[in-house]
């Protein structure tokens, strides 16, 4: 027999409120939790996303005629010590699916760079080498090829082996565990994509109660991996270390789903849904702009989605954050699913009307 929970406020959705325009920076927002859970969802995702992300890394070079790091090579206007520290910024982007081998040893690549005269001459007698360049032809994406690597100052032709695995955090050379050849020069490897999380937790209003936790999750990656794809895999490896403790269970609980709403939430909701927009105090300039864009009730204001609001003519962040801040007073929110109440974008004004008519009558 299983026991029973009261009822866990639960977010029905995660929210991507923002992406900035480099694709490196998103931020979610997830509502309503219970009192608390918002620290302990935000601070266990960061740590997970700080800590476990993986990704590709350069973990050694070998160029040929270039038997260690502390040296000058003609040529090349860098020391290799320089050309390291350059080769520590490469971005690689590879995510090994689950058909493929499951061997996490270093992968080799070959690659034979050309300098000619001619490329000399083009570049002022001082040719970049790219990080594509350098790479040639490989299975990874590479995310920044412009990357400058080092300068070259008189033809030569090198064969460049370099290793790339894929791994999590921050591994110094000393740690790497692979089988090293002569002249091979091992560097630090930064795996981890993830470069910054930030998290936030404000108070939220459910029904007539206004201290819910709202989370609010920023996360910042170099562009190996999406900040979607951050926080999704970070989410399956919580799971997957909770899943270890299933083997303690006594017994099963259920959770309620709490109370289905009456008659009387539904009426009161609707109270609201009839108002017109010159009813509630907004600014002038965001009473026009919802004119212009045929929004004359709160319910076909509440029924759009953030991101329609912005496509408006003359429509800013600025009245956007008013028109949040007062349906947050009113218990509302942009982009509300109301169909329980038959209403959609396409019937919205339809049933509204028809609403303030059944009103009308009754009050007569």
């Amino acid at each position: 027999m299983a026991v029973r929970y009261g009822k866990f406020e639960l977010p029905s959705k995660i929210k991507l409120s923002e992406t900035s325009k480099d694709k490196k920076t998103s931020r979610f927002i997830a509502e309503p939790f219970e009192r608390g859970f918002g620290h302990t969802m935000g601070n266990a995702l960061r740590r997970i996303l700080l800590s476990s992300m993986e990704a590709p890394a350069i973990v050694s070079i070998r160029i040929e005629g270039v038997p260690h790091e502390y040296m000058a090579v003609e040529g090349i206007v860098e020391d290799m010590t320089h050309v390291v520290l350059n080769l520590k910024g490469a971005l690689l982007r590879r995510l090994p699916l689950d058909d493929e081998s499951g061997s996490r040893r270093p992968r080799m690549l070959v690659n034979t760079l050309e300098i000619t005269a001619e490329d000399l001459d083009k570049n002022n007698g001082q040719y970049p080498v790219t990080l594509q360049e350098f790479l040639g032809k490989t299975e990874f994406d590479i995310m920044n090829p412009e990357l400058v690597i080092f300068h070259v100052t008189k033809p030569m032709t090198k064969r460049i082996d370099v290793k790339v695995a894929i791994g999590r955090g921050y591994v110094p050379s000393e740690r790497h565990d692979f089988e090293k050849v002569v002249d091979e020069i091992v560097i630090d490897s930064i795996f981890s994509p993830v470069r910054l999380v930030n998290y936030y937790v404000e108070n939220t209003r459910v029904g007539q109660v206004t201290d819910f936790d709202k989370l609010i999750l920023e996360v910042t990656t170099d562009g190996r991996i999406t900040p979607e794809e951050a926080l999704s895999f970070a989410t399956q490896i919580g799971i997957h270390h909770f899943d270890i403790f299933k083997e303690i269970k006594t017994e099963t609980i259920t959770f309620d789903e709490g109370e289905e709403e009456n008659d009387t939430d539904k009426d009161a909701l609707m109270q609201k849904l009839i108002l017109r927009i010159n009813e509630i105090e907004l600014s002038v300039r965001s009473t026009n702009c919802l004119a212009g864009a045929d929004i004359d009730t709160i319910a076909e204001l509440v029924i759009m989605p953030e991101s329609d609001m912005l496509r408006f003519r003359n429509f800013g962040k600025k009245s956007l954050n008013e028109i949040k801040a007062k349906l947050e007073e009113m218990g509302l929110h942009l982009g509300m699913d109301l169909s329980k109440l038959g209403i959609t974008r396409d019937n919205v004004k339809e049933i509204v009307a028809q609403y303030q008519s059944e009103k009308a009558g009754q009050e007569v």
